[in-house]
């Protein structure tokens, strides 16, 4: 039976934002649907466990399409443009469709190379002089997904801390008005960059979206440009961020797991799935819009555009899937975890995300022997906001 008031989600405090998972366990324990107030200030139905939100993903009736969201919802659209992530099919399927040959494993794995190369030169950055500790979000998690997503673009001469300041904001901020005012910057600056490649294009995935066509002829139009563009360094680079930096942190905080991947640097591979299945940097997905009033495990979802959260957080910690699941296990079988998604919206830009925490971590264990977290976990500020978790910062020495 479904409350007859929502819980509010901002008034539970930075505990909650420090660790919400409890909250979603005792909330999975009384069933998978609740109605919530975000922290946003936005009431929304909050799916938990990992049956009914792998089910929710994948169940296109919830839509990504902002025109199909109720009008008296208190929040608004986070992103300029249109792209994959505000699509529902077949619009979507045409997106990603004129997208997905640029994103294929194997393009992907050929970047290997240019990643490592960056990789090193952040650690010669790190640990050249006399001190022996950093902020591990500045030196490595931040600049080399940035790094790599700009090079990708071709967007060499980004400004990388407005944009890391204009980003952070437009998906963390609690602050209506400032995520705004950070949309718009964001927005005002990927428009020049589109025009400015559309009269010198170079030999970089944004000259090749807007000048190829598909085989019908098919092409992005200037408001598709400006989402994928959106899209592409942000989720680009914000989920690889604290990917790195919430699986450097789970091995800081488990020693046994690090003296494990340290004894045997070949299970680095399965290490970053046990990091995405226990700390995923996506907390929630973005928003999805109810077009019909639809069942959830016994409880019925009102349509009208209704406000949908999947807690991915808390799917992958459902011990009806993973025995223990609260126990951080790189030898684990983690398959089957949903932090990249599920459905027609599983994360294009996996793979990549992929090589880069196996190379950053492989690579900052080898170069900073008897590596550790330096201040208490419990001093460490997280993110605020429903969709990216992961440290502001995050003090290591070695």
């Amino acid at each position: 039976m479904t409350p007859r008031h929502p819980l509010d989600l901002g008034a539970l405090g930075e505990n909650f934002v420090r660790d919400p998972y409890p909250v979603y366990a005792r909330l999975r324990a009384r069933g998978p649907v609740h109605r919530v107030r975000i922290p946003e200030g936005a009431e929304a139905w909050l799916v938990v466990g990992h049956e009914a939100g792998r089910a929710v993903l994948a169940d296109q009736r919830f839509s990504k399409d902002w025109r199909n969201a109720s009008p008296a919802l208190e929040v608004g659209k986070v992103s300029a443009g249109r792209s994959m992530l505000s699509s529902d099919a077949p619009a979507h399927t045409r997106l990603r469709r004129l997208v997905a040959r640029e994103f294929t494993p194997r393009r992907m794995e050929l970047l290997t190379p240019r990643i490592q190369e960056t990789t090193d030169g952040l650690l010669d950055s790190m640990t050249r002089g006399p001190g022996r500790s950093a902020d591990l979000v500045d030196a490595l998690s931040f600049p080399l997904p940035m790094a790599v997503i700009c090079e990708l673009l071709g967007v060499p001469s980004l400004d990388r801390e407005a944009f890391r300041a204009w980003s952070g904001t437009a998906v963390s901020s609690l602050d209506a008005e400032a995520r705004g005012e950070a949309t718009a910057a964001m927005t005002g600056y990927l428009g020049e960059l589109i025009a400015r490649k559309r009269t010198a294009p170079g030999e970089d995935l944004m000259s090749a979206l807007i000048h190829t066509a598909d085989e019908d002829g098919d092409r992005l139009s200037a408001d598709e440009l400006l989402g994928m563009a959106w899209l592409l360094l942000v989720a680009g680079h914000e989920t690889t961020v604290n990917l790195i930096s919430n699986g450097v942190l789970s091995l800081l905080t488990h020693p046994g797991q690090l003296a494990a991947l340290r004894a045997d640097p070949g299970l680095i591979d399965n290490a970053v799935e046990e990091m995405l299945r226990y700390e995923g940097p996506v907390e929630t997905p973005t928003y999805r819009f109810t077009t019909e009033p639809i069942d959830v495990a016994g409880t019925v979802i009102p349509g009208g555009g209704a406000l949908v959260l999947v807690a991915l957080a808390d799917c992958d910690r459902d011990p009806a899937r993973y025995p223990d699941p609260g126990r951080f296990d790189i030898t684990r079988d983690a398959r089957g975890h949903v932090a990249f998604g599920h459905g027609i919206h599983h994360c294009l830009g996996a793979p990549l995300a992929r090589i880069e925490a196996r190379t950053a971590v492989r690579s900052l264990l080898e170069r900073c022997p008897e590596l550790r977290l330096d201040t208490e976990p419990a001093l460490l500020s997280w993110r605020t906001g429903m969709l990216i978790r992961g440290p502001v910062s995050l003090p290591v020495a070695w």
